[in-house]
């Protein structure tokens, strides 16, 4: 998996596009944008990442022999279209919102800018790993905010569609804030804590489920968690593990990090029985944690509840966001330089949907933050040349509802941009954080957006506006189009 050569990860007609480039000699430098018109699950907000994939990516995109002579084989490609692509090499820049960040729909993720052969080709990897990763670290951190300061263990790998899906969906999930992951083989490539219990199974191999636990708590006395609902959970499991955690105290063995976990039932009522049990017994220290099926509404409910609860293990549900399962991020071209000018020229696309127009231009991002509360004012899309002032007045307004305006005074914010440089002329020049280093950097990023975007029905929206500048291009390209198309009828 982790050696496999990539450079045929791409669509078809990304391979037919690039040939009718090379054969009409067009080589021209473009811009296209890789963003989402849409939150997952309906919330207010998504998590970028997997731009540490796409990195390793574009350092090995080459075309190998094996490739070519595949190629080949399809009769579609020409001698001389092949011989190019024999020699090929990313050249152009590539900026990019780190890993971690929360971001909001239709903002670039990632912006490529480079001859149109190379631009074309690498849409289809960066879409299918930019897209995988943000899904799954978005849903992990709206179970890990349900959980309100649990520990989430990420634990879904058989149920992955597929050994990437659950090593990259682990290492996404633990992103966007899990504690840990049993999937071992993330925990080798990524350096981030794997965990883990028994299953049922190891219950039972043995004659008994006292005898389980007691050989269990003998090997690991350290890391002693027993799952207790193999038979009976309260009249046997509960029971059990009571009388191992106290042979382990009369024997002198430390007790710590340990506890009992719950698979199955009604886990409201048997959390506060078990706690109850636990408490009578003098170990009102040790954790209760739970599985089975669980995902972020149904710990909500939970907690709400008064569950027992304080750890929690998340797989089905999380791994492969069960209830929106694609993040529906998309690749359009925004924009083509003009060679004698050195400026880009904007280009649109324009769809019946209004949500499918798109924002032209050479584009950066500028967050606005509130320099009292720290929090998200409002992401600002504007001409990558725009520069702003933070010592002056800036009214930023809605897009598509214009008369929705808000003056943001001057020495009252604080900006920054978003999109930072990640390859220059094919080289890469961005360094990525280690997997943990970005998980505290997207605790902190979730600190910026209110509870109000968090929460899970009908959370309040972000705004995402456009400067006068890219406003009055974009207005000026649809009446432009709108006009032709009258003149075309």
């Amino acid at each position: 998996m982790s050696t496999m050569n990539l450079t045929l990860l791409t669509d078809f007609y990304e391979l037919t596009m690039m040939q009718g480039y090379f054969k009409t000699q067009n080589t021209e430098t473009v811009v296209f944008d890789a963003f989402y018109r849409k939150n997952p699950c309906d919330g207010g907000y998504a998590i970028a990442a997997g731009l540490e994939q796409v990195i390793d990516y574009i350092k090995n995109l080459t075309f190998s022999p094996e490739d070519i002579a595949y190629l080949r084989s399809l009769n579609t490609f020409d001698e001389d279209f092949l011989e190019y692509l024999s020699d090929f090499r990313f050249t152009g820049d590539i900026y990019a919102i780190p890993e971690g960040t929360v971001v909001f729909p239709r903002e670039p993720l990632i912006k490529v800018v480079a001859p149109i052969m190379e631009a074309q080709l690498v849409e289809t990897a960066i879409l299918n790993i930019i897209n995988h990763q943000s899904l799954i670290a978005t849903k992990a951190a709206r179970v890990v905010y349900a959980a309100k300061g649990d520990g989430i263990m990420e634990f879904g790998l058989r149920r992955a569609q597929g050994p990437d899906a659950g090593t990259y969906g682990a290492r996404a999930a633990m992103i966007g804030g899990c504690v840990g992951t049993s999937n071992v083989l993330c925990g080798q490539l990524f350096d981030v804590p794997v965990k883990g219990t028994h299953a049922h199974s190891w219950i039972m191999s043995f004659p008994d489920e006292y005898t389980a636990f007691k050989t269990y708590a003998q090997m690991y006395p350290n890391a002693c968690c027993l799952l207790v609902d193999t038979y009976d959970t309260l009249k046997s499991g509960v029971p059990n593990a009571i009388r191992v955690f106290e042979e382990m105290r009369d024997s002198g063995i430390p007790l710590k990090n340990y506890g009992i976990r719950l698979d199955s039932g009604d886990l409201a009522y048997m959390s506060k029985q078990a706690r109850k049990l636990l408490d009578a017994a003098g170990f009102d220290d040790a954790y209760i944690s739970a599985s089975s099926d669980l995902d972020e509404y149904l710990i909500e409910s939970l907690k709400a509840q008064g569950c027992k609860i304080t750890s929690w293990g998340v797989g089905t549900n999380m791994i492969t966001s069960k209830d929106c399962p694609a993040f529906g991020g998309v690749y359009k071209l925004a924009a083509v330089l003009d060679e004698q000018t050195g400026k880009f020229i904007p280009k649109i696309k324009l769809s019946e949907n209004t949500e499918k127009i798109t924002h032209p231009g050479n584009k950066t991002i500028y967050r606005i933050y509130s320099k009292s509360t720290g929090k998200i004012r409002a992401d600002l899309i504007c001409l990558a040349d725009e520069t702003f002032d933070e010592s002056k007045d800036m009214i930023i307004f809605d897009p598509l509802e214009t008369w929705k305006k808000t003056k943001v005074r001057a020495n009252t914010y604080t900006l920054r941009e978003l999109l930072v440089p990640v390859f220059k002329n094919g080289e890469c020049v961005y360094e990525s954080p280690s997997v943990m280093e970005i998980r505290d950097y997207c605790q902190k990023e979730q600190d910026t957006i209110w509870d109000e975007t968090k929460r899970f029905v009908n959370p309040q929206h972000v705004y995402v506006d456009l400067s006068d500048k890219l406003y009055k291009i974009k207005t000026e390209l649809l009446e432009q189009m709108s006009t032709e198309a009258l003149d075309y009828k």
